[in-house]
């Protein structure tokens, strides 16, 4: 019998732990900066003696709203050490999403940057959300409409605007406090504490708060790479996602576990990405999402960069594409992953050793701890291996319940599993196979279809790029597929062109009636918004009535 050891810490004794063993390896890289073990430990230090030191107690809520950046993962590491939940902040929300984000998670401070991102001017966005901070005479005792608990804002860079505190006074305040003050905060904190919270992002209703808890990041992430990624101290991941997503949270994790490097930048683009992985010898890309690896694939530099030091690629997509990504790396296992941020990022990862079958279509097996079923959506019944229905989940990683939204939650819970209201299904092996969201199904005159098969089928020809598939209305069938799609560099297509490589090739109510191409995507942090397809569809349409 083989016996599972269950390690699980904290996520600041984590940090502490690797640099014990590997004080000098890279822990943090940036294009202009980079923080050994043993380096970053001391500056989550310092950072936490200047929270204790402002006024922050243990279990205190700290937002960051910054892009990319090396203070990020201070701040980050260093409200672990203090028994402090960092809040990260979707750079994207604009004024009404933030005022409402920084009141519903009870932040007591908010540091941001006046780095103006890909995504905002901060202060601007903030000075928007709340009018009356340009009128703060003391910095460390706000008084703002609409957030009632939050007494500080720290602004990174050169001079702070008016309201916020500058970040050399806030480094300044470590003098107010102790190593020492720290070491007993450090040990007080309890696995069951929330560490971090991350807000899912809204469609149609505001983000939800979903608290993740010291043992649901650090015990996923142990299980990523001790039982998934199989890394060690040599290893170096690249990974461009957002700090603000649980994509680069719980990777840092699986990182600090082996003692390798977390390798980001604050912006991407696949000409500097490509550059950067190839100077940091990187072994693992994390680049998860279609958009990112097709742009990295597709840019004029790619054959000629040395990229033959990594091993591993981390993609989800449609089968069809995630084929295209294994022949763009000949020397590198693509394999998948299934998770939400509700149960702590990712619960199941492809490995190495699986079929290449199972590598391209599925998502892996659930990590020990975790079980993985599919039901009946409408009864909640368990239906057998190899049938569709919604994934649901129970074990270790599920939180308990979104932050201050008990319908919410309760919603969210069935018989005590959580529904993720994702289509799947399970095969012999365990293979969790991802098929789509269950809103994300169109019924195509009576006839249910997943956007994912039409989207994966598409993606051979030749001139696409990448494709998403959303259903819009039709007077005859009610619902129909329209494809929006990116085109390769240089390559053209017609919509005709589009509709006729599908016809005779898939079912006919799984043609798409209608074909838009784009040059820009809608956006969340990380994925495609596709209700903004379709309201922009819809919208077209009626305009041309």
């Amino acid at each position: 019998m083989n016996r599972h050891r269950i390690e699980a810490t904290t996520f600041g004794d984590l940090l502490l732990k690797a640099a014990d063993r590997w004080p000098d390896n890279d822990a943090i890289v940036f294009p202009e900066s980079r923080r050994t073990y043993r380096e970053a430990v001391a500056t989550a230090y310092e950072i936490a003696r200047s929270l204790i030191a402002l006024g922050v107690r243990p279990g205190q809520h700290v937002g960051i709203l910054m892009p990319n950046c090396m203070p990020y993962v201070d701040l980050i590491l260093g409200c672990a050490l203090a028994g402090v939940v960092s809040v990260p902040i979707n750079a994207r929300f604009k004024a009404h999403e933030m005022g409402y984000v920084i009141e519903n998670a009870d932040l007591v401070a908010l540091f941001t940057s006046d780095l103006i991102s890909e995504y905002a001017d901060f202060a601007a966005v903030l000075g928007d959300a709340f009018p009356d901070l340009e009128h703060q005479d003391d910095v460390r005792r706000l008084t703002l409409k609409g957030a009632p608990l939050l007494k500080t804002m720290v602004m990174y860079g050169g001079a702070a605007p008016r309201g916020f505190m500058g970040w050399r006074d806030f480094e300044a305040l470590k003098d107010g406090a102790t190593e020492d003050d720290v070491e007993r905060r450090r040990i007080a904190v309890a696995l069951k504490d929330p560490c971090i919270m991350m807000y899912t992002s809204g469609t149609t209703a505001n983000p939800k708060g979903c608290p993740i808890t010291h043992e649901h990041l650090v015990r996923n992430g142990i299980n990523m790479n001790r039982e998934k990624y199989l890394m060690g101290p040599q290893d170096r991941m690249w990974d461009p996602l957002p700090l603000f997503h649980m994509s680069t949270i719980l990777p840092m994790a699986a990182l600090f576990d082996a003692g390798a490097a977390f390798i980001t930048s604050t912006h991407f683009e696949a000409g500097a990405a490509l550059r950067m992985i190839e100077a940091e010898k990187a072994t693992m890309l994390f680049a998860a999402f279609p958009t990112i690896t097709a742009a990295l694939v597709n840019h004029p530099d790619f054959k000629s960069r040395d990229l033959s030091r990594v091993k591993r690629v981390n993609n989800v997509a449609p089968p069809d594409l995630m084929r295209q990504f294994e022949a763009a790396f000949p020397h590198a296992s693509q394999t998948a992953a299934y998770g939400l941020t509700e149960v702590g990022g990712v619960i199941a990862f492809g490995h190495p050793d699986d079929s290449e079958d199972h590598r391209l279509r599925a998502c892996g097996t659930p990590f020990p701890g975790i079980e993985v079923r599919i039901t009946d959506p409408d009864t909640g019944e368990r239906v057998p291996n190899g049938q569709r229905g919604e994934i649901v989940i129970k074990g270790y990683a599920v939180f308990d319940g979104y932050y201050k939204d008990p319908v919410k939650t309760a919603e969210a819970f069935r018989d005590g599993w959580f529904r993720t209201g994702d289509l799947g299904m399970v095969d012999d092996a365990g293979q969790i196979f991802f098929l789509g969201r269950l809103k994300d199904m169109l019924k195509v005159g009576g006839e249910n279809v997943a956007a994912v098969e039409i989207e994966s089928f598409i993606s051979n020809h030749p001139a696409v790029k990448l494709v998403q598939v959303v259903g819009v209305p039709d007077a005859r069938l009610v619902e129909v597929a329209a494809a929006f799609i990116e085109l390769r560099p240089g390559a053209n297509a017609t919509e005709q062109e589009i509709i006729e490589f599908c016809k005779g090739r898939i079912a006919s109510f799984k043609v798409p009636r209608h074909v838009r191409f784009v040059a820009q995507w809608p956006m969340s942090s990380t994925k495609i918004q596709k209700y903004k397809l379709r309201d922009d569809f819809v919208a077209g349409q009626a305009a041309a009535e």
